[in-house]
């Protein structure tokens, strides 16, 4: 994945949203795509931990 160009998409990406919305719905969109994000970040943490051999508390 290109990191520059992701970040540059992203950003127009973002303008392009807001210069449609007004001050309040950004807002509101703000808030919904940083819970998507934080959600997002949470399954795919949990996926990860999935993956890995859990131990038990006696660490056998």
């Amino acid at each position: 994945m290109d990191l520059c160009g992701t970040t540059m998409y992203v950003t127009a990406l973002a303008n392009s949203i807001a210069c449609q919305l007004s001050d309040e719905d950004l807002d509101i969109a703000a808030a919904v795509f940083t819970q998507v994000g934080d959600t997002l970040a949470t399954i795919s943490a949990l996926r990860s931990g999935c993956k890995k051999p859990s131990y038990d508390a006696g660490g056998q």
